[in-house]
């Protein structure tokens, strides 16, 4: 006797069915579309099923006995003892109509199936959401006692489906209600984001923006019961082969779930970021009378603004009803047979780091933004300077993987030779060429060199460069700190560009023509701060040198960027101890924004605080004195600067807490 699946690629499926090749005998059918037989031949291959037992039936879940022809029903007639019906819509956000016909209508369509074929056994795949929003504990003997299930097309439409089986089919029946489906609690492995999955990118922004060992304010609210995908497949195989359970039905949840505040806790550990130490509990919202709330909702632009950031950070409304979920699930019966072979949920805290790290490497923002960043410079040469430490050597390692051929300059040839292997090893090209980019007549020899052997530069980041930072008062006689700071700064760029940029505007032999320079500027440029005259300076002049030429050469398709790049941790900033304090950006974080430049050509790229100041300069400039000239007092010249060796004194409180609130800001 065999088996017939639906669904049989979606997730659960496919470890259902790895589960049915391992420990049960008889071909496996599967449910697919005409155009959807390949994914069955991968299903095959990853499965490794030698013996052919994986069985495609061409079929379609909104079709009538789901599509399988007569001759395909004669065939499996007397052949099918378990049909399990695993595909349905599993999204909380999708439009009603089109759950209505896949929960609905194809649950009622595979039942007629299965009557068909005489299965012995139907096997339904439901979910928690048949209760609804049910108040209190909810048991695996109740189903009409639901409530509120039609505030959400995907809880109504489960219930309803769930309600077909039990009220229409002419198969014995068992039901599976597994709760919130998650990665495998081994690998992680997941195919989709949803559920607590939305999340992950704002725990992921949090982290980046927070040092790990700050305590802040998290939410609190009710259960989330979450299920590792492989003990749902477990667990469905055991229970659909103990004899005697027709009829019944079977929570797979996990008997101690997590509230959302031992969620977030758990994720934000896996995750490395900063952890609540108190929680607003959000079901004191439900307390608030209905009328204040819905004047809260109606006030002008609220929703609007409000969709704008969940779509930013990519959490759809609806997953927000979980804050406050009222329901229990009990699952005692389901346990006591599932103890029999050993199987039971595992806690979430045990596996939580394995979905965490599946997520970051497979389906975060940072992956997506690699292929987006392939996309624009694979194949394509790109000279970055500066590339033997820190945000360079950061930016070539990622354009490197990315597929670009990586020009690699620094003075220092054993650290640049270093970054070359470490991006050969991730599978990228890349090349040394020594400079000395103070030097102007190294850089024309050097830019001379690299066109002979690589024909063009198609992308040039400007990354090298010097800061001093010496207060006004201690520079009166040093007058050389200004004119070094504005030989790399500014006429080191300026050389560079003014040697690579006639071919960048030139047709090449293969029909390549524009370019992209990126100018790693400074938020100090924006912001205007203290101490560091020379270095915005020098600074400013190769913005200003970027926004002149950039209209003469658009039309050749060269664009320019600048990048009002904030603090990061480098070696340029070692020096300066009270850093150390600091909040700071770290060098592949950097790179990051660097990489997004590359993506889409933008005129410059800046943080929310340098945009911050450059807007509140133009609007009150002597009011941005003002807090300047505070943090001026805040922050003394180091030792060195002052021309001594003591060793720096420590910041104060009040100028770490200065620091953080004008993050970014290199005092």
């Amino acid at each position: 006797m065999g088996y017939f699946v639906t669904g049989a690629t979606g997730f659960i499926g496919r470890f259902l069915l790895a589960e049915l090749l391992d420990h049960r005998e008889g071909p496996i059918y599967c449910l697919c579309r005409a155009g959807s037989l390949d994914r069955i031949d991968e299903l095959k291959s990853r499965l490794g099923d030698e013996h052919d037992r994986i069985v495609p039936v061409v079929g379609d879940l909104t079709r009538e006995r789901l599509g399988v022809t007569a001759e395909d029903i004669e065939k499996l007639t007397g052949d099918v003892e378990h049909f399990f019906h695993l595909a349905a819509i599993y999204d909380i956000t999708a439009d009603a109509d089109t759950q209505r016909v896949a929960n609905v209508e194809g649950t009622r369509h595979a039942l007629d199936l299965a009557a068909a074929v005489e299965a012995a056994h139907f096997h339904q795949t439901s979910s928690i959401a048949v209760a609804g929003l049910y108040r209190g504990v909810f048991t695996e003997d109740m189903f009409e006692e639901a409530q509120d299930v039609a505030h959400n097309p995907y809880y109504l439409t489960k219930h309803e489906a769930e309600a077909v089986v039990r009220r229409e089919t002419r198969v014995p029946w068992r039901v599976y209600r597994p709760g919130a489906v998650v990665g495998h609690s081994e690998t992680g492995e997941i195919d989709k984001v949803d559920g607590p999955y939305y999340f992950f990118k704002t725990i992921q922004r949090v982290r980046s923006l927070t040092p790990s060992w700050l305590r802040g304010v998290g939410l609190e609210g009710g259960e989330i019961n979450l299920v590792p995908v492989d003990f749902v497949a477990k667990a469905m195989d055991h229970l659909a082969h103990v004899a005697d359970l027709d009829g019944r039905t079977f929570h797979l949840t996990d008997p101690e779930p997590m509230t959302v505040g031992g969620l977030l806790k758990a994720l934000t550990k896996a995750a490395k970021a900063p952890q609540p130490s108190v929680n607003i509990d959000a079901r004191a919202l439900d307390a608030l009378p209905a009328r204040l709330t819905s004047s809260l909702t109606r006030l002008p632009g609220a929703r609007q603004l409000t969709d704008l950031a969940l779509a930013e950070l990519g959490i759809p409304r609806e997953s927000f009803a979980y804050l406050t979920y009222p329901t229990h699930f009990d699952s005692t019966k389901t346990r006591d047979l599932l103890a029999e072979a050993g199987i039971e949920c595992p806690p979430f805290a045990l596996y939580a780091q394995h979905l965490w790290e599946y997520w970051e490497r497979t389906y975060s923002p940072d992956r997506r933004k690699d292929k987006q960043l392939a996309r624009a410079i694979k194949g394509k040469t790109v000279m970055i300077t500066g590339a033997s430490s820190g945000i360079g050597r950061a930016t070539a390692l990622r354009v490197g993987a990315a597929g670009a051929r990586v020009v690699l300059v620094a003075r220092g040839v054993e650290k640049l030779e270093q970054t070359r292997i470490e991006i050969e090893d991730l599978g990228g090209t890349a090349f040394v060429h020594r400079c000395d980019l103070a030097d102007l007549s190294d850089i024309e020899r050097m830019a001379k060199e690299v066109l002979q052997e690589h024909g063009r530069v198609d992308v040039l980041v400007n990354n090298a460069g010097r800061s001093i930072r010496r207060s006004i008062a201690l520079s009166y006689d040093r007058m050389h700190d200004y004119e070094r700071t504005m030989q790399l700064n500014y006429f080191g760029p300026v050389r560079l560009v003014l040697s690579l940029l006639p071919v960048m505007r030139q047709t090449s032999p293969d029909g390549r023509k524009g370019g992209h320079i990126i100018n790693v500027s400074s938020i100090g440029v924006q912001t205007n701060i203290p101490r560091f005259s020379a270095y915005v300076a020098s600074k400013a002049a190769l913005d200003a040198f970027s926004r002149c030429i950039a209209s003469e050469v658009i039309d050749d398709g060269v664009h320019l960027t600048t990048i009002h790049m904030p603090l990061v941790r480098t070696p340029m900033i070692a020096p300066t101890k009270m850093y150390d304090r600091f909040p700071t950006m770290t060098p592949p974080e950097a790179a990051d924004l660097i990489c997004k430049a590359m993506i889409r050509k933008p005129k410059k790229v800046g943080t929310a605080m340098g945009n911050a100041g450059a807007l509140a300069y133009q609007v009150a400039p002597k009011g941005v004195d003002v807090v300047l000239n505070a943090g001026y007092k805040l922050f003394p010249d180091s030792h060195a600067a002052r021309g001594g060796a003591k060793k720096d004194d420590q910041p104060s409180t009040e100028s770490v807490a200065f620091a953080h609130i004008l993050r970014g800001v290199h005092w």
